[in-house]
């Protein structure tokens, strides 16, 4: 009883966030979610895309499910650092489809596997439990959440997760 609980608790949270996460990027021109607004280049659509490609890889290939993106070996030189930024040649509607495709692969692999499945990160190099993950991947994307928010704090003066600053 308690794994259906904490499942479905984790997940919901994971929703939360990739929602405020997205809504971040509502309103704003085509250059405040690319500007970078940090010096390592941080920016809003960088966050969506990373998230997006982390969920991908986390949710696919650690419990051996084909994600819905094409993903070089997770080894691959300077891939990881890449997924931080979008191209120019990928526009915000590109990568918010690529992140609400992920959403769906990652509900469903949620809802296709018990909290306690197996699972191994090569690059933790460790065995782990969906529960691993979830929890992992939430602490993530909220720490981004809060990147997102304090640079649309710095864009519009915009806080909160909501559009009604809650």
């Amino acid at each position: 009883m308690i794994d259906d609980f904490a499942k479905a608790h984790l997940h919901d949270k994971l929703r939360g966030v990739r929602e405020a996460l997205v809504w971040k990027l509502e309103g704003l021109s085509e250059h405040d979610v690319r500007r970078p607004m940090t010096p390592t280049g941080t920016n809003l659509l960088g966050l969506v895309k990373h998230n997006a490609l982390s969920d991908a890889r986390y949710f696919g290939e650690v419990f051996g499910r084909k994600p819905p993106v094409d993903l070089p070996p997770w080894d691959t030189a300077g891939w990881w650092d890449a997924t931080h930024w979008a191209t120019d040649h990928e526009t915000r509607a590109e990568v918010l489809d690529l992140y609400r495709s992920v959403w769906s692969h990652v509900d469903a692999t949620i809802e296709a596997l018990p909290i306690d499945a197996p699972g191994y990160v090569p690059w933790w190099d460790e065995d782990v439990m969906l529960l691993n993950v979830m929890a992992a991947r939430l602490c993530d994307a909220t720490r981004h959440a809060g990147h997102a928010d304090i640079l649309r704090e710095s864009i519009d003066g915009s806080v909160g997760v909501n559009p009604e600053g809650a």
